[in-house]
Parts: C-alpha cells; sequence; structure tokens
C-alpha cells in the first residue's frame, strides 16, 4: 500500500525515523509521500531522504497556500533550484484555501500560478489542496494544458468530482470517508471515481478515522487499511482490489 499523503514532521521526531520505518513495514505501507507545507519543511525531508536513501519516504516540494504569503519571485528560483537538485514526486502541496485565509487571496492565487508554471517546466504533477475555492482552482488549472495531479483530500460532492475528473485529475480519499457526522456526501461520490483515479491517503496526524477503535490520540500510515476497508464497503470492491488499484495509481502518477 501507498499512502499518497503524510504530514511528516508532524507525526515524529525525525531522528526516530527507523521506529517509523519499521511500523510501515508491519503494516505492509510500501511507500508513504511526505507532504511539504513550505520550502524550508522542503529543505527538512530533502535532507531526510539523503540521511536515509532505502527508507520508504517520497516528498514534495512546495508551498501550501497556508504559507503563500512567503512565496516572492526569489522563492520560486529557490523551489526550481531545490527540484533539479533533488528528486520529489510532486510539487506541492499547492492549492487555494479561502476558507481560513491565512495568506490573502491574491497571495494564494499568485503562489499556486507560480507552482502550475513550475509544474509545468519541471513535468512533476501537482499535490492540490482547495478548501471553498473550487471555480478559480478549476480555473486556474482549466488554462494550464499538460498537467497531470491529484485533489488531495477530496471531501466534496459527486457534481465537484466530475469537474475535477474532467481536467483527468486524480482523487485522494482521507479518513474523511469513515466520518458518519460530516461524510456523506464523499460516501456518495467515491461510488463514481473511476478504478483509474483513486487514490488514498492518512494525511497524518490528522483526520484519523472515526472508526478505529480504540481512538489514537493521532493518526498514522498504518492505519490506512481502515480507510481502504471503508471504501471497499461503499463501492462493493474486495479490500485486495482498492489496494492494488490504489497502488498502483499512486505509482504511475508519482513515478515511484
Amino acid at each position: 500500500m501507498i499512502d499518497i499523503g503524510v504530514n511528516l514532521n508532524s507525526i515524529i521526531d525525525l531522528a526516530a525515523l527507523s521506529e517509523f520505518q519499521a511500523e510501515l513495514t508491519a503494516a505492509n505501507i510500501s511507500k508513504v509521500i511526505a507532504i511539504s507545507s513550505n520550502l524550508a519543511e522542503s529543505d527538512e525531508l530533502i535532507e531526510l531522504s539523503k540521511t536515509h536513501p532505502n527508507s520508504s519516504i517520497r516528498y514534495t516540494i512546495g508551498c501550501h497556500p497556508h504559507h503563500a504569503s512567503e512565496w516572492n519571485e526569489d522563492t520560486t528560483s529557490s523551489a526550481i533550484t531545490l527540484i533539479r537538485e533533488n528528486s520529489p514526486v510532486a510539487v506541492g502541496e499547492t492549492g487555494l484555501d479561502f476558507n481560513r485565509n491565512f495568506s490573502t487571496p491574491k497571495q494564494q492565487i499568485f503562489a499556486f500560478d507560480q507552482q502550475i508554471q513550475i509544474a509545468k517546466e519541471m513535468n512533476l504533477p501537482l499535490f492540490l489542496h482547495e478548501r471553498e475555492a473550487e471555480d478559480t482552482v478549476i480555473g486556474m488549472l482549466s488554462n494550464a494544458t499538460h498537467l497531470n495531479g491529484v485533489i488531495h483530500c477530496f471531501t466534496g460532492n459527486k457534481e465537484t468530482l466530475k469537474r475535477y475528473l474532467d481536467l483527468g485529475l486524480y482523487i485522494g480519499i482521507t479518513g474523511w470517508l469513515c466520518d458518519e457526522r460530516r461524510g456523506h456526501d464523499l460516501q456518495e461520490a467515491v461510488k463514481y471515481i473511476p478504478n483509474n483515479r483513486l487514490l488514498i491517503e492518512t494525511d497524518a496526524p490528522y483526520l484519523i478515522p472515526r472508526n478505529i477503535r480504540p481512538r489514537p490520540r493521532k493518526n498514522h500510515p498504518k492505519f490506512l487499511p481502515y480507510i481502504i476497508n471503508e471504501l471497499a464497503r461503499i463501492r462493493e470492491q474486495s479490500v485486495e482490489e482498492i489496494e492494488k488499484i490504489t497502488h498502483m495509481n499512486a505509482r504511475r502518477l508519482f513515478n515511484i
């Protein structure tokens, strides 16, 4: 199994990687993709990868919309240099978040547009975040041809799903699916995701699946099977089929 979205720096002390690796192996997790929220975090993940080249961890390089105020022309150049000199699997986490607006919409749009251009130039997929910014995100992506990517932590309904699928994007499903309080739209929408566009992620340490008993203090990639089991139930597929297709899709999109 491949967990395509983990906030690694929030889960472990990076010095304790060997213990984390053992937990992945025990849970049959072959790879995790660590998400960068800004270039400082990208630097940390690059160093981790160099120090532990045989680990199961891959990483992105980019800037979350919450940190978009940190992005400028110099940041664009720095990101391109980091990508050229290293081996990220995607650009991001990038996109727009008009729910919290920790950075202004103008700052977010600028940083997102710059990262779209970087992804095109470097021939990498986009690792996308969107909250209450559907029309703007889709509009910006529609104007950018020959791009691939994944909508990370998709929580929308089947109408929104169709709009993202029409752009050729992959869809990342988290433990939100397991939430009986607020996951109803998503539980209906996942029935319509084509097999070749489905991806799974924990977004650890966040979004603990609510079907875990007893409930842990924080999420972890080892809890990925809870999401897979719920997907299999809702989509009326076997657990083995969900594992197989999501593994293949992750390898294809991220070239791993």
